[in-house]
């Protein structure tokens, strides 16, 4: 797939695997994260592994002046984005909702609803401009019903997939796509700084299951955009096989 991908929140997970996934594809890249460290080397492992071409773009997703101020400057050669992989997410906390630290929940409202909102905003004109593109938000299967501990994390998951509707909605009339990917039970660092580093806590939520990793919703993340011009995959939930519904997860 020789496009030009933007992913936010690209330095470690779904957001790394998918960056990898689509330079195997021979894609060109725009990668995002607040990990500059991080992001150095996986531009540096990509060129060499697989030849593609790299362009990091270092900044806090909440920081929108940082934000206008980095897509801005893209350079030509990457300007033309194709897809864009709204990825960057996180939870914070499992306390209950009158409970909470507010400042947990105004981390994840920045993060996982407004960043996503501001980015698609400076880059989905360009794609109406060039009429062709497509908008991938990693939303979550928390996003269809709350459960305890996580009401205020359910709801910005279940905002990014009114976000997401409501973009494909606004652009039915074009040949732009937008697509909600909703993953369940992954083995990523995303328990860990749910339980603020916590480790021993993150690992009981993968104990005695296979979850499912990065790469797996990697490779769906690239089977979406790859679909032909015509077809859209509106939204795709991805569940491990032990995995009925967020709570419930087979241990036997």
């Amino acid at each position: 797939m020789h496009k030009t991908i933007l992913i936010t929140g690209a330095s470690s997970g779904i957001g790394e695997a998918t960056a990898r996934r689509f330079a195997q594809a021979g894609s060109r890249l725009i990668l995002n994260a607040r990990n500059t460290e991080k992001l150095t080397s996986l531009k540096k492992e990509l060129e060499e592994s697989y030849g593609t071409e790299v362009y990091l773009i270092p900044f806090d997703v909440r920081d929108f002046q940082s934000a206008e101020k980095a897509i801005g400057s893209i350079p030509e050669t990457f300007r033309q984005i194709d897809v864009l992989v709204n990825n960057a997410g996180l939870a914070l906390g499992v306390d209950k909702e009158f409970e909470g630290d507010m400042t947990d929940y105004e981390t994840m409202i920045d993060t996982n609803i407004k960043a996503l909102l501001k980015i698609t905003q400076l880059v989905v004109p360009g794609m109406i401009a060039r009429h062709t593109g497509h908008v991938i938000n990693i939303g979550s299967i928390a996003g269809e019903k709350a459960y305890p501990g996580g009401s205020v994390y359910c709801a910005t998951k279940a905002a990014v997939k009114a976000l997401t509707d409501g973009l494909r909605m606004d652009l039915y009339d074009t040949p732009i796509r937008v697509t909600n990917v909703k993953p369940g039970l992954v083995e990523t660092n995303f328990s860990v700084i749910r339980y603020h580093g916590d480790k021993q806590k993150a690992d009981k939520v993968y104990s005695n299951v296979k979850p499912l990793t990065g790469t797996d919703i990697a490779e769906v993340i690239y089977f979406v955009a790859a679909a032909p011009p015509h077809v859209q995959i509106s939204e795709i939930e991805i569940l491990a096989t032990h995995q009925a519904s967020a709570q419930m997860v087979w241990r036997g």
